[in-house]
């Protein structure tokens, strides 16, 4: 069975105004209070998440035990058959850090189907386990064009 791997960043990037701080990730999926992680590269995710909801792979969700990319990984759990889910995610604002102060500031989500739903960042932030001003300054360095994937560690979905 194929494995694939989904790190968790257990601290805040040296980028961001928390760096080193713990984000608690972890535990906030465990406790249902981070339901979804952001990713980019929907079409991976896509093949990735139909193997694994096909019951042919799973996702080892993992973080590093020192230095991102430097040093071991640790398996926290694994997300196996209806376990999952993926939707489509696109930043309607290409600068996050004004999202949350003009007009027009949704979110769109997308299902393999391709039916949307616009939410507020707000929401987003909130379901990423984050808040708004931390969500915000975790993601304003990030490219936003590309389309971003959601995978869902519950049932819920946007759409």
């Amino acid at each position: 069975m194929k494995t694939y791997v989904l790190i968790i960043s257990e601290n805040f990037p040296a980028y961001h105004p928390l760096a080193g701080e713990p984000t608690n990730f972890i535990d906030k999926i465990k406790s249902g209070e981070k339901i979804h992680t952001i990713r980019s590269n929907y079409d991976l995710w896509e093949r990735r998440i139909e193997e694994v909801n096909k019951g042919n792979a799973i996702i080892s969700v993992r973080s590093w035990t020192g230095k991102p990319c430097r040093s071991k990984q640790k398996e926290h759990f694994k997300l196996g058959k209806s376990d999952v889910g993926i939707e489509g995610l696109i930043f309607m604002n290409e600068d996050i850090s004004n999202t949350h102060v003009t007009k027009g500031h949704e979110i769109t989500f997308y299902n393999v189907n391709r039916d949307v739903k616009e939410v507020s960042v707000e929401i987003l932030a909130k379901n990423d386990g984050l808040p708004l001003r931390e969500f915000i300054k975790w993601f304003e360095n990030y490219d936003l064009n590309p389309d971003h994937t959601i995978i869902h560690f519950t049932n819920f979905r946007y759409v």
